[in-house]
């Protein structure tokens, strides 16, 4: 007879296989995440809320005001004087970029709104 014996292989691997199922869900590991609750009480909604400042940044690096072009040195007092303001009547800043526009100019733009205590930040698309 010529012919290979498979089983005890096919055995062998069974055993490997059922092994692997047991011994997988405790390596892996859970990570904790704190998902927003609802709310009761929703905040009130605002009369007048202050419009929007829009950054747009353009392929160059440009940086722009709500239409101003604005130099990167005098962005962090703007944002700022923003920050300043009581949560609740602070601007939105809405910050469109080009497709091609470097990632760094849109990270100093990012690092400068946090460092002036903005919360609310939203990224549209360029023209919107």
């Amino acid at each position: 007879m010529a012919d290979i014996n498979v089983t005890p292989l096919v055995d062998v691997m069974l055993v490997l296989l059922i092994l692997f199922i047991v011994t997988a869900p405790p390596v892996t590991y859970q990570i904790q995440v704190d998902l927003p609750q609802p709310s009761t009480n929703p905040p009130p909604a605002l009369v007048n809320p202050p419009e929007p400042i829009r950054i747009a940044i353009d392929a160059g690096g440009t940086v722009s005001w709500n239409g101003s072009p604005t130099p990167m040195s005098t962005l962090q007092a703007q944002f700022d004087v923003e920050g300043a303001r009581p949560l609740d009547e602070q601007p939105t800043i809405e910050i469109a970029t080009d497709l091609d526009a470097e990632y760094e100019v849109l990270a100093k733009v990012l690092s400068r709104a946090k460092n002036a205590n903005l919360i609310k930040i939203n990224f549209v698309e360029p023209g919107a």
